[in-house]
């Protein structure tokens, strides 16, 4: 297959009706409107036949758009497509390694799951369902055609889904079984995207089953019955049982940021516990539009294993 050099754009909602060289500037927002109009005007924005965009196009919300701008494009060879878990007429189930974007971020290209999904099946609307933090592994499904997506969406959003994941948290639960309730809203302090549990935030509730503790961890399995950013995390820190590895809950601000500027380092590491959060979507069901149910399970990453194992076994 040979290899693309475009990067796709899906026209969200807040989207809809713009000129497309006021929609690119909005999306990137770190790139000047010359820079991106001139792009446009030397043919690099076309839609999916490869038909050049002109800056007064109008787009609508679901349109692709193929980027060929230099640095927001892609230039190296993609990863291979991590393991497929179930494929069907609708729905597609990716097995996500931890480290890799669920969707692009930024205006720097870097390669995640759904570009790898869309170069895998080049004629289809591949869409992202849902979605998961890059350090977090496992279950993550994709559809093949637009009512699929919006089918499982829906689902997601009407708590129709099953979601189950498996965390170690450093600590010990004092309990085997509890249903976290606190609501969760934006913290408010220097970490823009820190959340927390407070009085005016969403309502959230995440069941915890406790699998097992040795010295320093605790093993447990969450199910999911709302989906707000970072709930089980902030769940999991707001108890007093931080997941191994998380460098934004459980741990001062300064983490956090020294990571920003300077990459997992041996700090990170003695203050987190881990190279990354200790946090695998396990298991997860979801109706399917064509009736039934599909239930897809991903095997527990080796780092997880090892970490437990270390801990005492």
């Amino acid at each position: 297959m040979p290899h693309p050099s475009y990067r796709p754009i899906v026209v969200p909602a807040r989207g809809d009706g713009m000129r497309l060289d006021r929609f690119l500037a909005g999306f990137f927002v770190d790139r000047s409107r010359s820079w991106l109009a001139r792009g446009i005007r030397d043919g690099k924005v076309t839609d999916p036949s490869a038909r050049p965009l002109k800056g007064s196009h109008r787009v609508r919300e679901g349109d692709e758009l193929h980027l060929f701008l230099d640095e927001i494009a892609p230039s190296d060879a993609p990863p291979p497509l991590p393991p497929v878990l179930h494929a069907d007429d609708r729905y597609i189930a990716i097995d996500k390694p931890a480290g890799m974007l669920a969707h692009p971020a930024g205006s720097t290209f870097v390669w995640a799951l759904v570009t790898l999904a869309k170069r895998q099946w080049p004629d289809e609307r591949i869409d992202l369902a849902h979605r998961l933090d890059r350090d977090t592994s496992g279950v993550i499904f994709l559809t093949r055609d637009l009512d699929a997506n919006r089918f499982l969406k829906a689902a997601l959003q009407e708590g129709r889904c099953r979601k189950d994941y498996l965390a170690l948290c450093r600590g010990h639960a004092p309990f085997e079984t509890k249903s976290l309730t606190g609501p969760i809203g934006y913290r408010g302090e220097e970490i823009r995207i820190q959340m927390a549990v407070r009085d005016d935030g969403l309502p959230a509730r995440t069941d915890v089953t406790v699998l097992g503790q040795r010295q320093r961890l605790t093993r447990v399995r969450c199910r999911l019955h709302t989906g707000r950013t970072h709930q089980i995390r902030v769940h999991l820190a707001h108890e007093g049982l931080p997941i191994l590895g998380d460098r934004l809950y459980g741990v001062p601000p300064q983490v956090f940021l020294d990571t920003l500027d300077h990459g997992v380092t041996d700090a990170t590491v003695e203050a987190t516990g881990a190279p990354r959060h200790a946090l695998h979507a396990w298991r997860t069901s979801v109706p399917h539009p064509d009736g039934g149910e599909v239930t897809v399970t991903s095997p527990k990453p080796d780092d997880m294993r090892r970490w437990w194992a270390d801990d005492g076994g």
